[in-house]
């Protein structure tokens, strides 16, 4: 295998997916050294286009359902499914042949991942697939552009692919991102938060020039709401012996909340004028409607000139005259409906509020119960106070993070009222001017902005500092004496701190550690994305922790024996967490990642 000639990037995005790609060897950044791709899709039956955004949505065909050869893609082998623009556009006919918010579902730890799930409650025709393969189809079809248009001298499989995910992501599920990359024939390849790609995108886009966008003590909050999370990171800025240097603080929780909740709200409220017509939907139609209220909502956020886009629903009977039934979303409906529901003024000890729930419940996405992103985001800078105060990087003893700028991403920011409002409130919560860096490219910058961070792993540019987006822990069963009725208690092992960084190890201080081998057992690990505990640090409950998926596993050896063990964690270049198990005074080595495999 030759060595890599490009960093590409890709956004695997909830809603749309690019590819973006720059020679390693370029001495300057972005310019003409970065290029995005041209994704072919089919746009109508029997229409081909290239385009720098593949909605990230798989439409299966029911057999006869369009005429032979019309959905032939040059160079995609016949596998009854399609991807991108059309699939889009004739899903919304059709919900329940559609995949949608994949990304969401492949984060869902409450489901089988790798099950035929998708498309959600579709009809028992239909042939579904897991959220792995869904993921797998879309990063299949960027491989197969890539390789159409670069291929012959540079495979994709053989260049520095980057792969982006929210920051919120859990081991799991970058674990199964990395799944579907090799599903899809990738290879090897590195998984990039988000915040961060776009935070790269911004840097090269101002060159030299972010010198002057920010200063030494500087914190720069990253806002990302895609289309399926809404995602928070605080970058510290300080003067390393005049240079300025770049260093993730902290990143948010998992927040199943983004440009699918607004597309839903859209529906209710078109809905509404259906009523008042006269006109009930069923839950197919109520389907259809946010399909393409999403539609609508993305022309009327990216188009300047349009202040009317038609919403239509196809009918479902006699009853409604056949055909289609039609309405009318506008540009001031929209952002009166979204920016006070999205984006409320709220005050900064407000918080998200926490619904009563219904005691039995549907399976679906764990979306967030208070869909103000504005209070997520004050949980979020007051929760990181504490930490970041006894890590010395705010004032000890403040109740809130106090950023000083706001980095915009994700295409619901096209919306220049969405984030208008975002800076008043932050305003009122600081009491001081927060501003908004320019240049923003709400589209395109995670995929520039991982390609940016291949380029600069080889040498190039200025590196953020990030690592580990949380602590991790290891549960270990305490000594406890057999007592009827009574398990003994977990405690949590600090094995990776905050920030630990790729390609390092940590050896964890040598303690009475004893690993059973030759018998079925669960290893539990835990997060924490607000402490700094050092590794080794042994914590006497798991209260505080956020429980991650267990690892199932049978390690080889004696049956039922137990093995005396010293710890070792690392961090690979690719990002997986290793926990390796050392055999004191002997040759035995156990190695566990930290994985959903088998955990199912």
């Amino acid at each position: 295998m030759s060595a890599p000639a490009y960093a590409v990037g890709i956004d695997l995005g909830t809603t749309h997916s690019a590819v973006s790609w720059q020679r390693l060897d370029a001495a300057q950044g972005r310019g003409a050294a970065q290029q995005v791709l041209p994704i072919p899709q089919l746009t109508s039956p029997g229409t081909v286009e290239a385009k720098q955004l593949l909605p990230s949505f798989l439409y299966l065909p029911a057999d006869g359902e369009f005429p032979a050869g019309a959905l032939e893609l040059p160079g995609h082998k016949a596998r009854g499914r399609l991807t991108g623009e059309l699939a889009r556009s004739h899903g919304a006919k059709v919900p329940g042949r559609l995949v949608a918010s994949a990304k969401s579902w492949l984060c869902h730890p409450g489901i089988d991942r790798r099950g035929a799930v998708l498309p959600w409650q579709a009809p028992a025709d239909v042939s579904k697939l897991s959220p792995v393969d869904a993921s797998a189809e879309y990063l299949g079809h960027l491989a197969l552009a890539w390789n159409q248009q670069l291929g012959k001298d540079a495979p994709l499989k053989e260049q520095r692919v980057i792969i982006t995910v929210p920051a919120s992501f859990d081991a799991g599920a970058r674990d199964l991102t990395l799944e579907a990359a090799k599903q899809a024939g990738l290879g090897d390849v590195t998984l990039l938060e988000e915040p961060q790609a776009a935070l790269y995108a911004w840097l090269e886009a101002m060159g030299d020039g972010w010198r002057k966008q920010l200063k030494a003590d500087d914190i720069l909050l990253v806002v990302d709401v895609g289309g399926g999370t809404s995602d928070f990171s605080l970058i510290g800025v300080k003067d390393e012996g005049g240079e300025l240097a770049l260093e993730r603080l902290a990143v948010g929780d998992h927040i199943l909340l983004g440009g699918d909740n607004m597309d839903l709200a859209l529906a209710f409220r078109a809905n509404e004028t259906f009523k008042a017509q006269g006109k009930t939907l069923d839950a197919w139609q109520l389907q259809a409607l946010t399909y393409a209220c999403r539609s609508a909502k993305e022309t009327l956020l990216s188009r300047g000139d349009l202040d009317t886009v038609p919403v239509t629903v196809p009918s479902r009977g006699s009853s409604l005259m056949g055909g289609t039934l039609k309405t009318e979303l506008t540009r001031a409906a929209v952002v009166e409906a979204l920016v006070d529901g999205f984006f409320p003024r709220s005050k900064v000890d407000e918080g998200p509020q926490v619904a009563r729930r219904t005691g039995l419940q549907q399976v679906g996405l764990p979306y967030a119960t208070d869909a103000g992103i504005t209070r997520h985001l004050s949980a979020f800078l007051t929760r990181q106070a504490e930490p970041l105060g006894e890590a010395g990087r705010i004032r000890k003893g403040s109740k809130l993070v106090r950023p000083t700028a706001v980095l915009f991403n994700g295409g619901a920011f096209k919306a220049q009222a969405f984030r208008e409002r975002i800076l008043e409130v932050l305003r009122s919560w600081t009491g001081t001017d927060v501003r908004e860096l320019p240049g923003a490219d709400f589209d395109l910058a995670v995929a520039r902005g991982a390609a940016c961070y291949g380029w600069v792993k080889a040498g190039h540019g200025v590196r953020i500092r990030g690592g580990t987006a949380r602590s991790y822990y290891v549960g270990v069963e305490a000594a406890a004496l057999a007592v009827p009725g009574y398990t003994p208690p977990v405690k949590a092992l600090c094995v990776a701190p905050f920030g630990m960084e790729e390609g390092t190890q940590a050896d964890i201080p040598p303690q009475e550690f004893a690993l059973l081998v030759g018998a079925p057992t669960s290893f539990r690990f835990f997060a924490s994305s607000t402490r700094r505990d050092a590794v080794g640090t042994l914590l006497d409950g798991t209260d505080e922790l956020e429980e991650l998926p267990a690892i199932e596993a049978t390690l080889p050896g004696k049956s039922g024996g137990v093995v005396p063990v010293n710890l070792q964690a690392a961090v690979t270049e690719l990002g997986a967490l290793e926990l390796r198990c050392l055999e004191q005074g002997g040759k035995g080595k156990w190695k566990l990642e930290l994985n959903v495999r088998g955990a199912e």
